[in-house]
């Protein structure tokens, strides 16, 4: 396959049409909402497992082990120390928005649902869960895209594709956990739909701004990189797996996530 024709655009709208595709696989998977309106329990967990995979597998190919080869290549300090305060930062960055920011997690009681209190509607603090969820991912693939325009050795185009792939593959789920639920608890399918896919528009958002910040900043990117990596780590630790785990059968969100880790590393490192 050749990514001539993707080489030549703008960083920036290179970073835009890739995080468009992942919101697209996210209207794809609150589409399901057309067909079904239940999702088997051992399927969902399998899916929120394979996310889950998805994203530590692209935390650590795509983030982390490039932010400490290019920290290792251009500072002065320990390669390690960017990757380290960068990685605690997203993950202090993710606590602080789910601190503030209104949401609901699946299957919990409206009376659960998690920082600053309001009368926002369901389906609204439903969205905004998965909306959380998609940030990191977002500035993940911003991030990598900005790394390749900004010559970095160790980024390469093909691997920023395959980590928007990843993140797009992941995304499936994580509209049809929106768009389903809603269905079932009475709204219309084109509404479901609507909220499933309006949880992954923050993506392009989240996309371009890194992609802008690392090539206003390029010596910033060691801490960028490691940032995002930190970020959708805290998301599948917090988020993620204690979701997918909550069933009473657990196997099939833990061969959900061997599985999508093990497809996110085929991607990058042979796409990479």
């Amino acid at each position: 396959m050749s990514f001539e024709w993707f080489t030549n655009l703008n960083p920036i709208i290179q970073a835009l049409l890739a995080t468009l595709f992942t919101w697209g696989v996210t209207a794809l998977g609150a589409g399901m909402v057309f067909f079904f309106k239940t999702i088997n329990r051992k399927a969902l967990d399998s899916m929120l497992g394979f996310a889950a995979g998805v994203m530590i597998a692209a935390s650590f190919w795509s983030l982390l082990a490039p932010a400490i080869e290019l920290a290792g290549e251009s500072s002065d300090l320990p390669a390690w120390l960017p990757a380290v305060i960068g990685f605690l930062m997203g993950g202090a960055f993710l606590w602080s928005v789910d601190k503030v920011l209104p949401h609901l997690h699946l299957g919990l009681p409206t009376s659960e649902a998690e920082g600053i209190k309001t009368s926002w509607q369901r389906s609204i603090l439903l969205v905004l869960a998965i909306t959380l969820h998609n940030i990191p991912e977002g500035l993940a693939v911003g991030v990598a895209f900005g790394a390749v325009a900004a010559g970095i050795p160790s980024a390469a185009l093909a691997g920023a594709v395959a980590l928007a792939i990843g993140i797009g593959l992941q995304n499936f789920p994580e509209g049809a956990a929106v768009a389903v639920p809603l269905r079932r608890e009475g709204m219309s399918r084109l509404k479901s739909f609507w909220y499933g896919q309006a949880s992954g528009l923050v993506e392009p958002v989240a996309g371009v701004l890194g992609a802008v910040a690392v090539l206003a900043m390029r010596p910033i990117l060691p801490y960028a990189l490691s940032f995002a990596a930190g970020a959708m780590i805290y998301v599948v630790v917090e988020e993620l797996i204690p979701e997918s785990q909550s069933g009473k059968d657990t196997h099939f969100s833990t061969f959900g996530a061997m599985l999508g880790f093990a497809i996110m590393m085929l991607l990058d490192v042979a796409l990479g």
